[in-house]
């Protein structure tokens, strides 16, 4: 297709591709008509174009996999990657640009944005590892909740989705594999150990997690499309403080739920505590490892953080997904030409060698360099979110060419270059001038869904 199309002209031709469809792959016709294959997996209800796999398309060399120290990341350990000089640095540049965002009344940045970031971040349940005290089965004197594991895994989906989660997913845990992406210390510096404990527990030093809880429960908590548009201003990064609000009390919800049951149920003690969470996300197969090194979701696109927690119920493990989303990503780069510290990575494949200390080692990705990225988060005083909004998959999915999409990506090798290109066409590309993709003031004026987010999306209707 010629790039000198005009917008309209495009739009045209997109409808005429309706008549070609047959020229594609079976599936196509059955996902533009909202068909779902209800065989694949027992819990996750995907759409047929999503296919369950053996392993992973992200490659995995699990002896060169070591439980990583989650202080290491750039989120805890970033001063030890660019100094304390340079990080007070940063944080004055920060401060100074905040402020000054603020009294120029800056899109994005004036007093009510930052008053919606405040309040976003109120009204969270408590986070623990522990979870909360409950009343348990003995104490009701009744025997623990008992069913096979097939029945405990559409049980907990049912459960989770009520209380707000998007897609769910479990993994089982392995001597030599997953059990290596438990951390081996929390944020905090506590040390996680996994022993042969009876009961867990916390003290000042350890958090210990039984051997008998063998399976993790993972999930997505949607963020909305329309408002990650709007990084990296205040108004845009509050949609990830508002996700992540939204989870805590996910959190405590199942984890009270589990209890209830006769049950463990160990969560994150903080913020991106317990486990690496992308790696268990992909091998939970609620998506694939992205350019961006983040989950990709088929739903939602980039548009969903990932959480886990562990248990000792035992549940049947979903399988990982090929959706051509990695395929795509090889070929697409939208989101690292976007990016405006330059920390994604340009390879044409994804590599075993590891940019930093913040990574760890052990599989194939698009390593990004995270010291520029946090860096630029001091620079514009958010978290940025700018790979994720551009993302060609950071859509509503609501037209049809997004179906049509969808469907290729997963079946046509190197598609992901041509949906770039639709995608610069129909949407632009920002380069990499770090402005919001969309006007900030006037989300102000959209009539969004609660909390911004489509819940039917990627669902299939409650009583179909």
């Amino acid at each position: 297709m010629a790039l000198n199309l005009t917008r309209r002209e495009f739009l045209k031709d997109l409808g005429l591709l309706g008549v070609g469809v047959s020229l594609a792959p079976a599936a196509v016709e059955a996902s533009a008509a909202g068909a779902w294959d209800y065989e694949k997996t027992p819990v996750l209800k995907r759409p047929s174009w999503v296919k369950t796999v053996g392993k992973a398309t992200t490659e995995i060399d699990w002896p060169k996999v070591n439980r990583y120290d989650e202080r290491n990341t750039c989120r805890g350990g970033f001063v030890k990657y660019v100094g304390q000089e340079r990080l007070d640095k940063l944080t004055k540049l920060q401060a100074e640009n905040l402020d000054r965002f603020l009294k120029q009344n800056k899109p994005g940045y004036t007093l009510k944005d930052v008053a919606l970031k405040d309040a976003t971040g109120q009204g969270a349940g408590a986070q623990s590892f522990l979870g909360p005290d409950v009343t348990t089965p003995e104490k009701r004197g009744v025997s623990k909740w008992t069913g096979t594991p097939e029945e405990a895994a559409q049980m907990v989906t049912a459960a989770m989705r009520h209380m707000g989660a998007a897609t769910i997913g479990f993994v089982q845990l392995e001597t030599d594999t997953t059990e290596k992406l438990i951390y081996a210390n929390d944020p905090d510096g506590k040390e996680m150990v996994i022993s042969d404990a009876a009961m867990p527990a916390e003290n000042d030093k350890q958090r210990i997690i039984p051997k008998k809880a063998r399976w993790v429960i993972v999930y997505t908590v949607q963020m909305s499309q329309e408002t990650m548009k709007l990084g990296p201003t205040i108004l845009g990064s509050q949609t990830t403080t508002l996700t992540y609000t939204l989870n805590r009390s996910i959190q405590l919800r199942i984890q009270t739920f589990l209890k209830a049951l006769g049950y463990l149920a160990l969560g994150e003690a903080s913020t991106n505590a317990l486990g690496i969470s992308p790696a268990f996300g992909v091998l939970a197969g609620l998506g694939e490892l992205s350019r961006y090194n983040r989950v990709l979701t088929p739903e939602y696109g980039p548009n969903a953080r990932v959480f886990k927690l562990v248990t000792d119920l035992p549940l049947a493990p979903t399988k990982p997904i090929d959706a051509g989303l990695l395929a795509f990503c090889k070929a697409c780069k939208k989101c690292a030409e976007a990016c405006p510290s330059k920390a994604l990575s340009f390879d044409d494949e994804p590599t075993w060698t590891v940019r930093g200390g913040w990574n760890n080692a052990g599989h194939k990705a698009f390593y990004e360099d995270s010291t520029k990225c946090r860096s630029y988060w001091y620079e514009v005083g958010t978290n940025c979110g700018i790979c994720f909004a551009v993302c060609p998959f950071a859509t509503k999915n609501a037209a049809f060419y997004h179906q049509i999409n969808n469907v290729m990506s997963s079946y046509v090798p190197g598609w992901g270059g041509f949906a770039k290109t639709v995608d610069d066409l129909l949407y632009g590309h920002p380069g990499i001038s770090g402005q919001p993709l969309k006007d900030p003031e006037a989300w102000w004026k959209l009539d969004l869904p609660e909390y911004g987010i489509d819940t039917t999306q990627g669902h299939r209707d409650g009583y179909a």
